[in-house]
């Protein structure tokens, strides 16, 4: 594991780098679609451009390897790697609405070590080491407090109700709603790193993250640690490149939401067994 004073380090020269990105980010927002990646997904000439100029920068002034979303890069799940999505949020971003961010991450062996969720729109910065603190536009915040679920808001990530992705839209829907039936409010705010910085921060109580993309989660998993609260998949295993989706909450909140999430799991799965011993 990298000494904490290399890592305090680092974590200032990446500061640096995106800093120096922020006021590109700004003047590039709205830029249109230019690469289709899949269905409802795509990437802008910004993307490609942030993802250069970034990766470029650490690797010269690091000599660390970097792993960007848009040119990929060295494993993430082993030895030192930069984890970097040079624009989360990009149909947000796209489309001319704030909540679209910079995400970076250090993982050593598959553990991101530290992380940074740049929100130039909202000049809002969010960096921390795992141990903690975490910072919030260069100041250290208080741990985060024990609270329950009905008193938070939770983010949600989107979903497509066809969708037969690794987490089906059924299972996602059913989540929704059984948190819904307990939370004081949920939220869906189309940014992955915006949902894991803001419970990172304590504006939201805790973030149900679907996806699996290691660049969207990774840098968020670091800073709700470094908040003091807990990240891990759906199965309750501590968060790690590889994992197929994220809980991240307040403690104590975390708990309840992972009750949740593994009933309503159980319970989709017993329903599947049914429906497929009817057809037989």
């Amino acid at each position: 594991m990298t000494d904490p004073a290399d890592l305090n380090r680092l974590l200032a020269v990446a500061s640096g780098v995106l800093d120096e990105v922020a006021e590109r980010f700004v003047a590039g927002h709205g830029a249109p679609r230019s690469v289709d990646k899949g269905p409802n997904d795509f990437a802008t000439d910004l993307d490609l451009e942030l993802e250069r100029r970034i990766s470029g920068a650490l690797a010269e002034r690091t000599g660390i390897p970097v792993h960007g979303e848009e040119f990929g890069g060295p494993s993430a799940g082993e030895g030192t790697v930069w984890l970097l999505d040079p624009i989360d949020g990009t149909i947000n971003y796209s489309a001319g609405l704030p909540m679209a961010g910079i995400l970076l991450a250090l993982v050593e062996d598959g553990e991101p070590v530290l992380g940074l969720t740049w929100l130039p729109l909202t000049n809002q910065r969010f960096a921390g080491i795992a141990d903690g603190p975490l910072l919030v536009n260069g100041e250290p915040t208080e741990p985060l407090q024990p609270a329950r679920l009905e008193d938070v808001m939770i983010a949600v990530g989107s979903f497509d109700i066809d969708s037969r992705g690794r987490v089906p839209g059924t299972r996602r829907l059913a989540v929704i709603t059984e948190l819904s039936r307990r939370v004081a409010r949920l939220r869906m705010h189309g940014s992955t790193g915006a949902d894991l910085a803001f419970t990172a921060g304590g504006a939201i109580g805790g973030a149900v993250v679907f996806g699996h993309h290691p660049w969207d989660n990774a840098a968020g998993v670091a800073l709700v640690r470094a908040a003091g609260g807990i990240a891990t998949d759906f199965a309750g295993r501590p968060w790690r490149i590889g994992s197929g989706s994220v809980v991240a909450a307040a403690p104590g909140v975390h708990g309840e939401i992972l009750k949740i999430v593994q009933s309503v799991t159980e319970r989709s799965v017993a329903e599947q067994l049914g429906s497929e011993g009817d057809r037989t």
